[in-house]
């Protein structure tokens, strides 16, 4: 563990991110979510922004706008001001939004690459930041520079440099008592709290070893160029066909993966893996784009414990969603509506009569951090989880073994500086491993072993 890595953890602070975890999710579970306008110390009505009103944008403005009695949906931005009309005419019909959209918002729908910067202008109170990826860093830091609350979805960047950048804005989110909500919603689950308390305090003994699984099928296929729009630029194009370039996606284990990683990470209290190795390719052509179908990452962490982590998206194909972890006295098993225990301390979870989305109590709890003045940081969790997928994601590119220090230490950057929305930007090959010039990333030194 690096002594300089800023995302590395402390024994102190591991066991007290264990207990406050622990302490949520047992009042979670004990007594329903109050109300969190009731009594609490800010009773102003909160004005919400979005920026990036996709299929995720529209999820979390539902979820946002449901979690506090006294919000209204303020302002919203995208590329495209027929989504961002599209999403407004969505929440509009919802009996559970519709009082919280304000009346003048026609006024505040924005659209333009640079829209972000007229949502934060409009005088919100809290943001909803879920563009694709490689905008997040932008996006924060404009949020953070202008005092406004942050919900960043996962992950918080697509390199090195990226997450780096994120962790100094995250610095500057405490000094200004800013609450930061990241979209890893799984630790936000009925199900998941509960049983990784369990793990947390040692019921299926010393984790051994973890097998985790995201099987599905492909996300956003890339057209052909042929579909492109006469006159539609190089970077607009790759950006309405995001997820299928690294720069703005991060590739699948990166978009989408992350959420088995976290777990893995979740599992450890977020220690530092020693080194990943893996593999990874596509298997079917993509049209153009440079992102994997699969990947297959091995994560090391100290006495010999690997934990396996395998994503693929395939057409017609079995999918899964899941982790298992080996134990002492036990195996663990999560899914995504389950959660047991067998071995020593054999233990089952039970729905509850009135479930809660995992969605929903992320948010709840968002904002009643905001109410009560209980400044809520998620910044270093997402930022270590999203370092250890790019981990596991360079692993597989460059066929590697790479260590958490030398990723850390590495020269990592694929966003552009200066994003011209009319601009030309070629495509960076499909990376191959052992092929130096499909590779983007420098290391402090080539040590790594085969």
């Amino acid at each position: 563990m690096s002594e300089n890595n800023p995302t590395s953890r402390n024994e102190t602070s591991r066991r007290s991110f264990v207990k406050k975890t622990s302490a949520v999710a047992a009042a979670g579970s004990a007594v329903a979510f109050p109300s969190v306008t009731f009594g609490a110390k800010n009773d102003k009505k909160l004005k919400i922004g979005v920026v990036g009103t996709g299929g995720r944008g529209g999820g979390a403005m539902m979820n946002a706008m449901k979690a506090d009695d006294n919000v209204e949906l303020w302002a919203m931005g995208d590329l495209y001001l027929e989504e961002a009309e599209k999403k407004l005419a969505m929440v509009q019909k919802y009996g559970s939004t519709k009082d919280k959209v304000s009346e003048s918002i026609s006024s505040r729908v924005f659209s333009g690459i640079d829209s972000y910067k007229q949502v934060i202008d409009s005088g919100v109170d809290v943001i909803l930041l879920t563009t694709p990826p490689g905008f997040r860093v932008e996006h924060f830091k404009a949020a953070v520079d202008a005092g406004i609350h942050s919900f960043v979805e996962k992950p918080c960047a697509t390199d090195i440099h990226g997450v780096k950048e994120f962790l100094k804005t995250s610095k500057l989110a405490a000094e200004k008592d800013l609450s930061v909500l990241c979209g890893f919603c799984y630790r936000y689950s009925e199900h998941g709290r509960p049983l990784f308390e369990r793990i947390h305090d040692g019921a299926i003994g010393d984790i051994e070893s973890i097998h985790s699984i995201y099987y599905a099928g492909p996300v956003k296929a890339m057209p052909e160029p042929s579909a492109r729009p006469d006159g539609m630029s190089d970077t607009e194009w790759q950006i309405k066909n995001w997820y299928n370039f690294t720069w703005l996606a991060g590739d699948g284990i990166v978009e989408q993966g992350c959420h088995n990683v976290d777990r893995v990470g979740w599992a450890f209290n977020d220690a530092d893996p020693v080194a990943a190795f893996g593999s990874g390719g596509r298997t079917r052509p993509n049209n153009e784009g440079n992102i994997y179908d699969h990947f297959s990452i091995t994560y090391e962490y100290p006495n010999d414990v690997n934990c396996h982590v395998e994503w693929r998206q395939y057409l017609n194909s079995y999918q899964f969603t899941g982790d298992t972890i080996y134990g002492t006295k036990g195996v663990a098993k999560f899914g995504t509506s389950s959660a047991s225990i067998t071995g020593e301390n054999a233990w089952n979870w039970r729905k509850p009569r009135t479930p809660k989305s995992m969605y929903d109590l992320e948010h709840e709890e968002f904002f009643a951090a905001i109410r009560s003045g209980e400044r809520k940081d998620d910044a270093e969790w997402i930022a270590h989880s999203t370092t250890m997928a790019i981990l596991g994601r360079t692993a597989c590119y460059s066929g590697k073994r790479i260590t958490w220090d030398d990723m850390w230490n590495a020269e990592q950057k694929l966003v552009p500086d200066n994003i011209d929305i009319n601009g030309e930007l070629p495509i960076r090959p499909l990376r191959i491993p052992g092929v130096p010039e499909t590779q983007d990333t420098v290391f402090p030194e080539d040590n790594q072993q085969a």
